[in-house]
């Protein structure tokens, strides 16, 4: 089986989405993190969703998470809210040398091709390239269930 075969549609965002957007969309689709898009369209980096958490939780409990048991639900709430209401993917996104690499393979590559470098680089997904264009996703939970239901 091909990269290609196990492609799922990728929801994306763009460097000039709203962080909210970002969040909504991780969110809905349990995903693990969004690839980014530059302004060509291209792929360029994984936002992980702990880097949209991270853009959400205040700076003393993210120092001191004993404090945040001070923090009620609907302030909790209103954290998020606040805390992406006015941003844009590329405020949340980390500086170049930091950025969580997005895993890529092209459309041919094998499973185990595309489970070698999920685990080499610590990757929940790839995402399917093909001549520049995003074509879609791996997940390393998908990719887990297609090879647990293998005859043999």
């Amino acid at each position: 089986m091909k990269a290609r075969d196990l492609a799922q549609p990728l929801p994306t965002v763009t460097v000039d989405s709203a962080a909210l957007e970002a969040a909504r969309l991780i969110a809905e689709r349990r995903l693990p993190g969004i690839a980014v898009l530059d302004h060509q369209q291209r792929p360029v980096a994984l936002l992980p969703a702990s880097d949209v958490l991270r853009a959400v939780v205040p700076e003393p409990v993210l120092d001191d998470p004993s404090l945040a048991g001070v923090v009620d639900e609907a302030s909790a709430d209103r954290l998020c809210t606040e805390g992406l209401g006015r941003k844009r993917v590329a405020d949340l996104m980390r500086p170049v040398h930091q950025r969580v690499e997005l895993a890529a393979v092209e459309p041919h590559d094998t499973v185990v091709e595309c489970a070698a470098l999920m685990a080499r680089l610590h990757s929940p997904a790839v995402v399917v390239i093909d001549n520049g264009e995003l074509v879609g996703v791996v997940t390393a939970a998908h990719l887990l269930e297609v090879l647990l239901n293998r005859p043999g």
